[in-house]
């Protein structure tokens, strides 16, 4: 197999997905009036399908160059490795939040959260519920994300030689997949009285899509094709988020149940899948992959973010959730604490993703050096 050269790094990945852990913090302090202000408030995908298309891309990009340079039995051994440590954190991000929310219901007038979180199997029958949690099937509130990037770096080297065997058409088995759980309802069972937050089944398309991007990319292929209809195309898409979401505000009339079940985020459905894709390419046309904004100051901190996103984005569950617990033990106080912690809570996950970073200085170059 001929050796693959490593893809330049791309600037505007990382202040997208730092700009992305913002917005999943924000919207997860239920109750917040920032929440107006992110991407999601006007279309019918949020930053989750981003970033499950982002990972696949570049986990796809570097499988595929560990497999050229080194073999796939060490590509294998690098991701299983990646995929355990990343399930270590779920289970670690499952305790701490489990022992956070218990301490709310014990120590404040904050009753029911326990239950209303789907944490009560955890105390009912842990010897259950823990094994639920390891195998991703027992999902409180907030614990559906990480098991889901886990089994999806499980199948990527898998999806990797169909890329290699079948090329574009390898696309047919994740697309496929995914018409079929839209047509059968196809789901797997949850446990403990909680839902499976992302359909595995449906949601692997977006993350084996962007694979099939980063492998192509690798190779050497041509970009994809911008044709004004497909464009257009997309420009529609975007459009009907916004008047769907619209409508949802009560700012235009009503919309037909039909139309709402087709922006279902459980099982990634048809209009929610169409806008995130239509989205991720209309941006990749519109902002460039290094431009000199991108190191003004801001941009550079949600850049740092972006580096450091799984952190970032587990220190954000916990701080958004404390948020939206505050909001209702003092509800006179809500505006207050929005404007407070909010600000506050984002100052946190930069200050966080520079402490990460070893400097709380550091650049894009110094960054893309290091990563070298």
């Amino acid at each position: 197999m001929a050796v693959l050269k490593r893809p330049p790094r791309d600037l505007r990945l990382d202040v997208l997905r730092g700009w992305m852990q913002v917005s999943i913090f924000v919207s997860h302090a239920f109750g917040t009036a920032f929440a107006w202000g992110i991407h999601a408030a006007w279309g019918v995908s949020d930053s989750s399908e981003q970033f499950v298309l982002l990972s696949g891309l570049v986990l796809g990009s570097v499988f595929s160059l560990k497999f050229a340079r080194d073999g796939f039995g060490a590509a294998w051994r690098d991701i299983a490795m990646r995929a355990g440590r990343l399930w270590r954190m779920h289970l670690l991000v499952f305790f701490a939040f489990a022992a956070m929310v218990f301490a709310f219901e014990l120590f404040t007038r904050l009753d029911g959260v326990v239950e209303a979180g789907g944490w009560c199997w955890l105390a009912e029958a842990p010897w259950f519920a823990i094994p639920g949690a390891m195998v991703g099937l027992y999902q409180p509130e907030f614990m559906g994300v990480l098991p889901l990037f886990v089994l999806f770096m499980l199948l990527l080297p898998g999806f990797v030689l169909l890329l290699g065997r079948f090329g574009t058409r390898a696309l047919l088995l994740p697309w496929g997949l995914y018409a079929a759980t839209q047509i059968f309802g196809l789901m797997p069972p949850a446990l403990g009285g909680t839902y499976i937050a992302f359909d595995p089944l449906a949601w692997q398309v977006l993350f084996m899509t962007g694979a099939w991007l980063g492998w192509r990319a690798l190779h050497g292929a041509a970009p994809l094709a911008r044709p004004w209809w497909l464009v257009s195309l997309a420009v529609s898409v975007v459009l009907v988020g916004l008047w769907v979401k619209l409508s949802l505000h009560g700012f235009v009339p009503e919309l037909p149940a039909w139309v709402l079940a087709l922006t279902d985020k459980d099982v990634l459905a048809p209009l929610r899948l169409a806008h995130a894709l239509s989205l991720a390419w209309l941006v990749s046309l519109i902002v460039p992959r290094e431009a000199a904004w991108m190191h003004q100051p801001v941009p550079q901190a949600m850049a740092a973010i972006g580096r450091n996103s799984l952190q970032v984005f587990c220190l954000g569950l916990f701080l958004s959730w404390t948020v939206a617990a505050l909001f209702r033990l003092f509800p006179a106080d809500r505006l207050v604490l929005d404007l407070a912690l909010i600000p506050a809570g984002i100052a946190v996950l930069i200050a966080f993703a520079r402490w990460r970073e070893g400097d709380r200085s550091v650049s894009y170059r110094e960054a893309t050096a290091r990563s070298q």
